[in-house]
């Protein structure tokens, strides 16, 4: 597959997309596999990272722009500002890390509050399935917590061979698609002019 589109002067969509979970999930592993396609063990927290790359999903092509976050507590104070850039998220959590399951409903609750939507492009990321012996969250708990959150579940391994990665990008960008276009504000009403005669 071509790293660009044929035809650059079309008019490519843009989406920013944002990795989200707690620290040692694998939100780098995922992102460099899906970009580099390549699984990097060694773990060295991430600070915060940007990908940017054309990538053709479906018969599309879209530029995207992914940030790979920070997830360790020290660094909470930097998640507002990427909240607010993001057009869609991937809320990551490992399966062999209960806390990082349990985080996932205010990480979803603070996106929510920070784009003030009852609703927002996302999806729920069960990470690191290829750990079958050390899995502590089973695939019905993350499909039951996506269900009330109204939001998508895909299981994922960014272990080669990778399991699911390309797909839970694609399912972002097509949960962007998806999402009903803003009303544009109603026209600013003119003010009567009184007339004193």
């Amino acid at each position: 597959m071509a790293s660009r589109p044929p035809n650059c002067d079309e008019n490519i969509k843009t989406y920013k997309l944002v990795v989200v979970g707690n620290g040692g999930v694998g939100k780098s592993a995922l992102t460099i596999q899906f970009f580099q396609k390549m699984f990097v063990q060694d773990y060295d927290p991430t600070i915060e990272d940007s990908y940017i790359q054309y990538k053709m999903i479906g018969s599309d092509w879209y530029l995207l722009d992914v940030l790979d976050t920070a997830g360790q507590e020290e660094f909470s104070a930097m998640r507002e500002q990427y909240m607010r850039k993001g057009d869609g998220f991937l809320l990551v959590y490992s399966v062999t890390d209960c806390k990082s399951f349990d985080d996932m409903r205010h990480f979803h609750t603070q996106i929510l509050r920070v784009k003030d939507k009852e609703h927002y492009p996302m999806i729920l990321v069960a990470n690191k399935v290829d750990l079958v012996h050390s899995r502590r969250v089973c695939e019905e708990e993350g499909k039951q917590l996506a269900s009330q959150l109204k939001i998508q579940y895909i299981e994922t391994s960014a272990k080669d061979p990778p399991f699911n990665v390309d797909e839970a990008f694609h399912s972002v960008v097509q949960a962007i698609r998806m999402q009903p276009p803003e009303a544009p504000p109603p026209p600013p009403r003119r003010k009567r002019k009184c007339r004193v005669m």
